[in-house]
């Protein structure tokens, strides 16, 4: 039998828990995007190192754990899976430390054959959120320094 004060505890948290409640909101999100990018072999959270990538025209990887705040690891592992489709390409430096990727061609070509996708789990996304939830959204990002 349960507790009195930990159901009560529990009750609190299931009710009030913002970490709770964005991590519920970040996979319905991110399954709207991963189902739409499937046909094209591409996930979500690749889909978004490309496009910093080809905003940034080169970058290192350290700038995208920084920019989108993923750990090393993450980003590693996405970018040699990357590399190995071919859609991104490491650029020689003097200093074999660092590994500067870029967008290769056919990086930028899944780009564009993913719009219609990107723009499918747009939708669906405002759908599900309203104009006011997809406002509050960018001015929560915007208040913790993600620029437009």
């Amino acid at each position: 039998m349960p507790n009195k004060k930990s159901t009560n505890i529990a009750d609190v948290i299931a009710q009030n828990c913002v970490a709770g409640r964005l991590r519920l909101i970040n996979r319905v999100v991110t399954s709207l995007y991963d189902n739409a990018l499937r046909p094209l072999g591409i996930k979500a959270s690749q889909f978004n190192i490309l496009v910093v990538a080809e905003k940034r025209g080169q970058i290192l990887p350290a700038q995208v754990c920084e920019f989108l705040r993923l750990d090393a690891s993450t980003v590693s592992r996405n970018v040699d899976r990357m590399r190995v489709q071919g859609w991104v390409e490491v650029v020689p430096t003097d200093d074999a430390r660092e590994q500067p990727f870029r967008l290769t061609v056919k990086g930028r070509k899944l780009l564009e054959k993913a719009a219609p996708g990107w723009e499918q789990a747009q939708a669906e996304t405002k759908r599900l959120l309203g104009d006011d939830g997809i406002v509050l959204i960018r001015k929560m990002a915007s208040k913790l320094g993600f620029p437009d």
